[in-house]
């Protein structure tokens, strides 16, 4: 079983106020988003389960994939890198506060970006930060 640190490249194709679980409502603008997570049990179990359109809502982003679609996802294996990728995003844009990082100091595991492109070039700078090897694919 693979296990690793992944980022979801998610597109919201209008601005939304959603519900978060019991973050309450957060209002997203248009755009793209990087939502980092990791699956040291089964990294392939996790991706299909965010893939999947029939979930019970469990997580954060279970909420915000029920109005947003994941273009791209790009991710490692056997280390658990998602606070260091989340800290250089937080450097180069706005995160949403609170957003899934409950078991860490980050202040956020979910950062947007204006276009999609700006958001692959981001997380696959910040693995080479840490020079840490990825995978990448469009869905």
């Amino acid at each position: 079983m693979m296990k690793g640190c992944y980022c979801l490249i998610i597109e919201l194709t209008e601005k939304s106020i959603i519900k978060i679980g019991k973050l309450n409502e957060i209002k997203f603008k248009k755009g793209n988003y990087v939502y980092i997570g990791s699956a040291m049990n089964s990294l392939e179990a996790r991706l299909k389960r965010h893939l999947s359109d029939e979930k019970k809502l469990h997580w954060h982003i279970d909420y915000l994939l029920k109005k947003a679609e994941i273009t791209d996802i790009i991710y490692n294996k056997n280390k658990k890198v998602e606070c260091e990728l989340s800290k250089y995003l937080e450097t180069k844009t706005s995160g949403i506060k609170g957003f899934e990082c409950s078991d860490c100091e980050c202040e956020s595991h979910l950062y947007f970006f204006k276009n999609r492109n700006d958001a692959i070039e981001c997380v696959k700078n910040a693995y080479d930060s840490i020079a840490m090897e990825y995978e990448f694919f469009r869905i």
